[in-house]
């Protein structure tokens, strides 16, 4: 029998993960608030696969057969049938919250709970259900179809088995997980990069050098494939700050602290790729 995945949020990142999982051959249901939602993710990921057909990555009848696995759903719709449930709504915990009490009334008591938070707390998610120990954070990277790590963290009361399990479904999408040993905002990959990010942020706020410049020079100066403030655009300058908002608040360390320049840029909806703007166009 064909496992089956549920993808909980419609967005960029759930696409992706909900394409992954069709690709490694998992039955995939992609859930939203609303149907169309859900369809128009489903597009998105056609779209996509389409492009690698064209690049002869793979064939015409591989793209259909990823399809075939491809679902949409409304809410948590499907829930009660999967083996693996991963949410990737947006990063507002009472949001991810709900979402998780909603789950925990409608899965199977042996379904993997996985959420794709990037700095929220593991063990406050977890605590919206009467499963904490199967909540275990899976952490992707984007694109989730081409990036080969994968974050594992636990919340306090995430099992031995919770953890192992995570891992292994992660191999067998064909990534290469990475097991944080404790629970602690962000992670490794995120927490560290946000900060590097977060400096280059400052660098603008302070007039150091213009955009263009502070990315060709960490491209140049430490071999970064993209500049730390076109990375900020394409993260979603709002997402950026999120992320900063909660090291700060939790960590109370100043090294998180954001500038007035991306409060000013989320303010104006100038929130980087997703607009079409960015600390390029500031």
């Amino acid at each position: 029998m064909t496992e089956k995945v549920l993808v909980v949020g419609a967005g960029t990142m759930g696409a992706g993960i909900a394409q992954l999982c069709a690709q490694r051959g998992f039955e995939t249901l992609i859930a939203d608030i609303t149907m169309d939602l859900g369809l128009a993710a489903l597009a998105r990921i056609g779209k996509n696969l389409q492009g690698r057909v064209e690049k002869g990555r793979i064939s015409e009848a591989e793209r259909e057969e990823i399809l075939s696995r491809l679902g949409a759903a409304q809410g948590c719709g499907g829930a009660a049938e999967a083996h693996v449930v991963i949410e990737a709504v947006v990063e507002e915990i009472d949001v991810k919250k709900a979402v998780f009490r909603e789950l925990d009334r409608r899965a199977g008591p042996g379904t993997l709970l996985a959420t794709n938070t990037t700095s929220l707390s593991i063990s406050e998610i977890a605590s919206a259900t009467q499963r904490p120990e199967r909540v275990v954070q899976i952490h992707f990277f984007n694109p989730p179809p081409v990036m080969k790590l994968v974050e594992i963290m636990p919340g306090e009361k995430t099992s031995v088995e919770t953890l192992e399990a995570a891992r292994t479904f992660a191999k067998r999408l064909g990534k290469e997980p990475v097991l944080c040993r404790a629970e602690a905002p962000a992670g490794i990959v995120s927490r560290i990069l946000g900060q590097m990010l977060n400096e280059a942020t400052w660098l603008v706020e302070h007039g150091v050098a213009e955009p263009a410049d502070i990315d060709r020079a960490m491209m140049l100066g430490a071999n970064h494939p993209m500049g730390p403030l076109a990375l900020v655009d394409m993260i979603g300058i709002d997402v950026h700050r999120a992320k900063m908002r909660t090291l700060h608040r939790v960590l109370k360390d100043p090294r998180y602290r954001h500038p007035s320049i991306v409060d000013r840029l989320v303010e104006e909806g100038n929130l980087g790729k997703k607009t079409g703007k960015g600390f390029y166009t500031y």
